[in-house]
C-alpha cells in the first residue's frame, strides 16, 4: 500500500468518524473510498464491516449509564443479533461476486435514502416513546423486536451502511422506551453484529487488514473530532451533503456495473 492510498483511508475514516458522530452515515464515505482504490466490491464491504467495530465499541461505552435494567432485552436481542449477522455474512461470502456487485448500488441507495429520512424516522421514534418516558414501565414481549431485529441483523452482515439508522427505526417502533435508552441498546447490538461478522470475516473471507486498522484508528479520531465540534455545524447540511455524494455514489456504481 502506497502512501497515497494511505492518506486516503486515513481522510475517509477520519470524515466517516465525524459524521457518524453527528449524524451517521459515515459507511457511504470508507466503502466507495476502498472502491476508488481498487479492492474488489466484496472485500471492500467485509473491510468496511471490520473496521466499523471500534466505532462501535465507543458508543456503546458512551452510553453505559442508559443500559442499566435493559439485560433482558440485550441478552435476547443479541442472540437474534447473532443468528442474523452470521446469515447475512454467510449470503455475502456464499454468493456470486457479480451477483453483489449489481445489488450494492441499490443497497447503497438504499442506504443514502435511510439517511435522509432519519430525522422522519427520530421523529417518529420520539413520538412513539414519548408516552413512555413519562410511564411506569412495564413487563413487555420482545417478539417483535425479535423478528425485527433479525432483519436487520442479516442486512448487517450483507451490507454494514445505514445499519445503526435502521436498528434505532426498528426498535423505536418495537419496544416502549426512552430515545436514548434505545440508542444504547442499539449500540451494543451493533457492536454484537459487527462482532459477529469480524469473526466470520476473519476465519472464511479475505479482509484488508492494514486498510481496515487505517480507517478504524482514524475513525475513532474523527468521532471525537465530530463530537468536540458537532454543536457548531449545521447538522442538516452535513447530512444533505452526504446524501448527496451517496446519490452520487450510486449512479457511478450502477453505471459502472451497467
Amino acid at each position: 500500500m502506497d502512501w497515497g492510498a494511505v492518506v486516503v483511508l486515513a481522510l475517509a475514516g477520519t470524515a466517516a468518524g465525524a459524521i457518524n458522530a453527528i449524524a451517521g452515515g459515515g459507511s457511504l464515505v470508507t466503502f466507495p473510498a476502498l472502491l476508488a482504490l481498487g479492492y474488489p466490491p466484496v472485500i471492500a464491504n467485509v473491510t468496511n464491516t471490520v473496521a466499523a467495530l471500534p466505532g462501535y465499541v465507543g458508543g456503546a461505552w458512551g452510553y453505559r449509564r442508559e443500559l442499566a435494567g435493559q439485560r433482558r432485552r440485550i441478552i435476547a436481542l443479541s442472540i437474534v443479533t447473532v443468528i442474523g449477522a452470521l446469515v447475512g455474512s454467510t449470503l455475502l461470502l456464499a454468493g456470486d461476486e457479480s451477483t453483489f456487485t449489481a445489488v450494492v448500488p441499490w443497497l447503497v441507495l438504499a442506504s443514502t435514502l435511510l439517511l435522509a429520512a432519519q430525522p422522519y424516522l427520530s421523529a417518529l421514534v420520539a413520538r412513539r416513546t414519548e408516552a413512555a418516558a413519562a410511564s411506569t414501565p412495564r413487563a413487555e414481549p420482545l417478539r417483535w423486536a425479535g423478528v425485527g431485529q433479525l432483519g436487520v441483523a442479516v442486512y448487517g452482515g450483507y451490507f454494514n451502511a445505514g445499519l445503526g439508522i435502521m436498528m434505532l427505526g426498528v426498535l423505536g417502533v418495537a419496544l416502549r422506551e426512552s430515545l436514548q435508552r434505545l440508542n444504547a441498546l442499539k449500540s451494543v447490538l451493533s457492536v454484537v453484529a459487527s462482532a459477529v461478522s469480524l469473526v466470520f470475516f476473519a476465519v472464511f473471507a479475505e479482509v484488508s487488514w492494514p486498510a481496515a486498522g487505517i480507517m478504524a484508528v482514524s475513525g475513532l479520531l474523527g468521532g471525537w473530532l465530530g463530537a468536540a465540534v458537532g454543536r457548531r455545524l449545521p447538522v442538516p447540511v452535513l447530512r444533505w451533503s452526504v446524501v448527496v455524494f451517496g446519490l452520487a455514489v450510486f449512479v457511478a456504481l450502477l453505471v459502472d456495473a451497467g
